[in-house]
């Protein structure tokens, strides 16, 4: 979802695992497991996700990738070429929110710019809702509380500071932005996303810091007001919109990273998001 339509409206666990104690336990585990040990150190506390494969949870971006409004949100243009000049150097002009990309808390108005998120908080366990069957029947399927507690009746409760995806299959159509922003004759999208009550209990009874959806918004299509970016965003809590192959992970047992760019003031920005899984 993109910046101009909000502004008329605005104006830890990471694994349960056994931590590996140094690097040459981590490359003897990855010879002798076919796992590997990445630490991430978060002062006084230092962590290792255990995996044996990395699933990019990124979409190429390129010029003519589906946008909230429906015209392209980057232009690329080339200043110098290795022909011409030795080396290749790229322009972009590029809208915040393209692609596979963040909203920061401060898209909504929360006081958490890009560049201020902690790191602790771009690192969690994965929950992977799992909503392709529904969203096969309705294109304004939605994750409800309902989807989380039958989720955690088989795998326990959302550990703290885990990180909600919603799989509704619909990444299989980016490459058509017709069909990925899914548009009515009266110009409505449909596609689905997280009902406001997810977004509460999340928020009122779990300690989610983000959440993720494989569909141009965090809210479905057809929302007429982006509650539920004006329920998480503000509250210092991120999402990320427009997530690829989410089904080749477990609904389990995944850990995420998020590479943002850390530009100043930024809203969010084209993102980088890797599950790391066994």
């Amino acid at each position: 979802m993109c910046v101009p339509a909000c502004h008329e409206q605005i104006v830890r666990s990471l694994s349960r695992r056994s931590f590996l104690k140094s690097a040459s336990m981590v490359t003897a585990a990855g010879a002798l497991a076919g796992c590997t040990g990445v630490n991430v150190t978060e002062s006084p506390v230092s962590k290792t996700i255990n995996y044996n494969r990395i699933v990019d949870l990124t979409h190429t971006l390129r010029e003519d990738f589906p946008t909230y409004f429906g015209p392209s949100q980057l232009k690329i243009e080339s200043l110098y070429s290795a022909a011409e000049s030795g080396f290749n150097l790229n322009q972009w002009t590029i809208n915040e929110h393209t692609g596979t990309h963040m909203d920061a808390p401060f898209h909504f108005d929360g006081s958490q710019t890009a560049d201020t998120i902690p790191v602790s908080k771009l690192v969690g366990a994965l929950a992977v809702i799992d909503i392709r069957a529904r969203a096969t029947e309705n294109a304004d399927a939605q994750v409800t509380p309902d989807d989380i507690k039958a989720w955690e009746s088989v795998y326990g409760p959302l550990p703290a500071g885990a990180i909600v995806a919603m799989n509704s299959g619909w990444d299989a159509y980016v490459m058509d932005g017709t069909r990925f922003r899914n548009a009515d004759d009266a110009g409505v999208m449909h596609f689905p996303g997280f009902h406001l009550e997810a977004i509460d209990y999340m928020m009122e009874e779990k300690d989610v810091v983000g959440i993720m959806s494989d569909t141009l918004s965090l809210d479905f299509g057809p929302s007429p007001d982006f509650a539920a970016h004006f329920q998480w965003l503000p509250s210092n809590r991120w999402g990320i919109e427009s997530v690829a192959n989410l089904s080749e992970l477990p609904v389990s047992g995944a850990t995420v990273m998020v590479g943002v760019p850390k530009i100043a003031g930024a809203s969010g920005g084209p993102s980088r998001v890797l599950a790391f899984a066994l």
